[in-house]
């Protein structure tokens, strides 16, 4: 149910059997049933509404069979909130030595014995119903943004073709929720295919797949652009694999409204927090001696409790360090989440845009893809840009920039 919107980007509540979410929102990766370093305690206390669980992980330690038998993955990882579970197929594609890809599935090495080994729609589908998420995702033919040529196109009619048998084999459809996955690489008229094929289907939501594998900006944000303008106002639109703040920001703006990744969480493994300006390096040897709270304007129990300097003495020596960055970089996530929601449903969302953008980017250096994608989403953020035609639009040119101290 639509809150609110400001021209492309909206506001809505998705209701789900174990949760009503406010959107847009982010979810945290849960590998095996959990958030590493966080209890289900915390991620309820800083407002976390999905946990994204890991179909091929789950399948392989504890099995979907025992989950099953022990009442749902709900009850096993104690989680009252919404759950959504991959169809595993990208896990045995980025994890392992893919073995081959055919109409049948996916054959991969199995990582206990080397042996072969299959998935087909179908069983992901059963996995995925005995693990009995609130959402779940169809088996998709998985080729990255920085792939070119046929095999792109034979992917996207290949997903199209097991979205269908994953239909066939979904067995709670009036329990979990069946996302189909546009595919079609960087190629508009491919993914228009594939968007037109999944909305036929009339699914209870569609994701958006293949991006955040590498390819330039540019690319990136206009196929969000061609999926979202395309796909029903009246459901959910999920970007996946997708965790920069600045990606959620402009994604946000062009109609997407769910976002996952284990960038959050994966950098505060590294010794690095989220803050409105950018990233803070806490491994650094300034940070030795620093008094201030990781982010003075932040209101988590992190930033309330520890100070920059406590932090980096833990960061290279004790798991603590990277529990506190992982709770932080959450909250702050999640705090995006609301503060885009808001903003759409009380009409400032430009507003809030612009003043992201400031803070990020103090210098007025927005990069152009940004840029661009606002243009097309219909939000002036002249007042906070600098003439940009000499500003790179490459992605490591404008994540994940540090803030100086």
């Amino acid at each position: 149910m639509i809150l609110g919107r400001f021209n492309r980007a909206r506001a809505a509540q998705l209701i789900l059997p174990h949760y009503e979410c406010q959107t847009p929102l982010f979810m945290p990766v849960g590998t095996q049933g959990t958030i590493k370093g966080l209890t289900t305690h915390q991620l309820e206390d800083i407002g976390c509404q999905i946990i994204l669980g890991n179909t091929y992980h789950l399948a392989l330690r504890p099995t979907s069979e025992l989950i099953d038998e022990l009442g749902g993955l709900h009850k096993f990882m104690n989680w009252p909130r919404a759950l959504l579970t991959d169809s595993g197929g990208f896990q045995m594609v980025s994890l392992l030595h893919l073995a081959d890809i055919t109409e049948k599935g996916v054959t991969f090495q199995s990582p206990v014995d080397g042996k072969p080994m299959l998935l087909t729609p179908e069983e992901s589908i059963q996995i995925q119903n005995r693990i009995g998420a609130d959402i779940i995702m169809a088996l998709d033919d998985v080729v990255r943004t920085t792939i070119t040529g046929p095999r792109i196109e034979e992917a996207m009619y290949r997903t199209l073709r097991w979205i269908d048998r994953c239909i066939a084999a979904h067995k709670r459809p009036h329990e979990q929720n069946l996302f189909g996955i546009v595919q079609g690489g960087l190629d508009p008229v491919l993914r228009d295919i594939c968007v037109r094929g999944l909305v036929e289907r009339n699914l209870p939501g569609y994701a958006i797949g293949g991006l955040a594998g590498g390819e330039d900006k540019d690319s990136f944000w206009r196929v969000v652009a061609q999926c979202t303008a395309a796909l029903p106002e009246h459901k959910p639109r999920y970007v996946m694999g997708v965790g920069y703040p600045l990606d959620i920001v402009v994604c946000s703006a062009l109609g997407a409204d769910m976002y996952d990744c284990v960038y959050p969480t994966r950098t505060a493994r590294f010794g690095t927090a989220l803050v409105p300006e950018g990233v803070l390096k806490l491994k650094h040897k300034a940070m030795e001696d620093d008094m201030r709270p990781i982010d003075p304007t932040c209101d988590c129990m992190v930033c309330k409790t520890y100070t920059r300097a406590y932090i980096h003495c833990l960061v290279t020596k004790d798991a603590m360090g990277s529990q506190l960055l992982s709770y932080h970089n959450l909250y702050y996530m999640m705090k995006l989440s609301r503060d885009l929601h808001s903003s759409i449903v009380e009409g400032r969302f430009p507003e809030f845009v612009c003043q992201f953008l400031q803070k990020m980017f103090p210098q007025g250096d927005v990069p152009e893809w940004v840029c661009n994608a606002m243009e097309v989403a219909g939000i002036d953020i002249s007042s906070c840009c600098a003439p940009f035609s000499w500003i790179p639009n490459k992605v490591e040119d404008t994540q994940n920039q540090e803030v100086k101290q």
